[in-house]
C-alpha cells in the first residue's frame, strides 16, 4: 500500500456533469478519499465506488441541496454556462472563463 494520495481530477470551482444522474454542478470542496461513515456509504453508495479515490463536494445546478460525489461518476462540463445554487456567493468566487475562481481571489 503506498503512502501517496490519488490525484484528483477536478479542482475546486471547475463546473462538472454526474454521469449517472444527469446534473451539473460545481465543486467546492475536494477529499482525496471518500470521508463519509460507513453507514452512508451502505444506504446511499449503491454502486460501490473505491473509497481510496478522490471524492467532491458538489453544489448542484438549480437545486438547493449539496452531493457528495465519487470521482469515477463524473465529467468535466462541455457546456461552460454557470451554474445556479443558493450557497454559490458563500462557497465560490467570481465565474470567469468557465470556471469559479476561490472565494478569496481577487476579483
Amino acid at each position: 500500500m503506498s503512502d501517496t494520495q490519488p490525484t484528483a481530477r477536478f479542482f475546486v470551482g471547475q463546473i462538472v456533469h454526474h454521469l449517472r444522474f444527469d446534473y451539473r454542478g460545481v465543486v467546492f470542496d475536494v477529499d482525496p478519499a471518500f470521508q463519509g461513515s460507513d453507514e452512508w456509504y451502505e444506504r446511499v453508495a449503491r454502486s460501490r465506488p473505491p473509497k481510496d479515490r478522490p471524492w467532491y463536494h458538489v453544489l448542484v445546478d438549480g437545486a438547493e441541496h449539496t452531493t457528495y460525489v465519487a470521482e469515477r461518476h463524473l465529467e468535466p462540463d462541455a457546456g461552460g454556462d454557470p451554474i445556479r445554487h443558493p450557497l454559490l456567493q458563500v462557497l465560490c468566487g467570481a465565474y470567469r472563463d468557465g470556471r469559479y475562481l476561490p472565494r478569496d481571489a481577487v476579483q
